[in-house]
């Protein structure tokens, strides 16, 4: 097989985002901050960085923001397309769905929620090489436990595609990335919500598709929770995950030039401090993911969490594992621990909530 044009991408964000909860009930997932930029920004630069071009979003939660924060793509050296969905259609559907905005032969299909570090050229070698009708990118994880799992034979053809279980026969997991030649996205059933995972790659296996896996070890993790959001921030921050969205060193903390941080701060762990931030004397961020506007007050504790725009937290106020909601106000002595999430907006007094008997 020879690709003649460049191939589309496709990127699914379309989600709800219902596990980032307070953060995603007024922004899309894909445009949380990370790192400094929209999460979306790190895998459009991927795409381009692999050559590719033209690019069409499949949206449909808030779709408007999307289109206003990057519009044409041409800042970032792309054509983007907007495609949204009237009713929600699954994985599956959405890639249908964009069919009439395709231009190329071969479609590389992204879940626009991972965050990855695996050559997008390398797997279309491996697409090309196969002579495949559709490719999966397949990566190697230490406990593949929480995943559905996909078993390959030796030539790398997939052979079955797994539910969870305790005991996987396999540490190769679906990776979110995905190649179609055209005609097969043309096959996957219109006008209805279609799972991919469930129902079109079980049956293009059923069908004898060449279905073929591209295995590594890349860097892979699924930004759809609060730890991973957090800790793939991290990640990017401490150059543990590539991105050329990050130009340049990197190290403990990543802090916009119009924050103002008080002497006596630590910043470590891969905190982030957004535009206007400001943080007290004696403060100690460790982890922290802080959305632009916020402040942190003198003696504050900020540890693997989330505080969204232009929150509060008040002094020696204790915040860890835990995610604060825009324009929430976290009053002094406070302590936020394991999970806990302050709906935006909400005011909570001096010493209202505690996990301790310390005064």
């Amino acid at each position: 097989m020879r690709i003649e044009s460049a191939p589309d991408a496709v990127i699914l964000v379309g989600g709800m985002g219902t596990r980032l909860r307070p953060l995603t009930l007024s922004a899309p997932k894909p445009m949380l901050p990370t790192a400094g930029v929209p999460f979306l920004t790190h895998l459009l630069c991927r795409i381009q960085d692999a050559g590719l071009t033209h690019v069409v979003l499949g949206t449909s939660f808030k779709a408007e923001v999307f289109e206003q924060h990057f519009g044409t793509g041409e800042e970032l050296g792309l054509e983007i397309e907007y495609v949204t969905e009237d009713e929600p259609l699954g994985t599956g559907g959405a890639i249908r769905n964009v069919l009439p905005h395709l231009r190329a032969d071969t479609v590389v299909v992204f879940n626009g929620d991972v965050l990855g570090g695996t050559d997008v050229r390398a797997v279309l070698r491996t697409h090309v090489d196969a002579d495949a009708d559709v490719t999966l990118h397949l990566v190697r994880v230490s406990d593949p436990r929480p995943f559905g799992c996909v078993q390959t034979d030796s030539d790398g053809r997939v052979t079955a595609f797994l539910e969870k279980t305790q005991d996987p026969p396999t540490d190769q997991i679906n990776a979110g990335c995905y190649v179609f030649q055209r005609e097969w996205i043309e096959k996957i059933p219109s006008g209805r919500p279609v799972s991919v995972e469930r129902e079109v790659f079980p049956a293009l296996l059923s069908g004898g598709t060449r279905v073929f896996g591209h295995i590594d070890s890349a860097y892979w993790r699924d930004m759809g929770t609060v730890d991973d959001f957090v800790a793939g921030s991290a990640d990017l921050v401490r150059g543990i995950a590539p991105s050329p969205a990050l130009i340049g060193a990197r190290g403990e903390s990543l802090v916009d030039p119009s924050a103002a941080v008080a002497p006596g701060v630590v910043l470590i762990g891969g905190t982030v401090l957004g535009a206007r931030v400001t943080v007290g004397a004696g403060a100690r961020l460790d982890g922290a993911v802080v959305f632009d506007g916020a402040h942190v007050e003198a003696g504050a504790v900020i540890e693997r969490s989330i505080l969204g725009y232009d929150c509060r937290i008040g002094p020696r106020a204790l915040v860890r594992d835990s995610v604060v909601g825009d324009g929430a106000s976290v009053g002094a002595r406070c302590e936020l621990l394991r999970g806990a999430r302050v709906w935006p907006n909400v005011m909570l007094p001096d010493g209202g909530v505690r996990f301790s008997a310390n005064v």
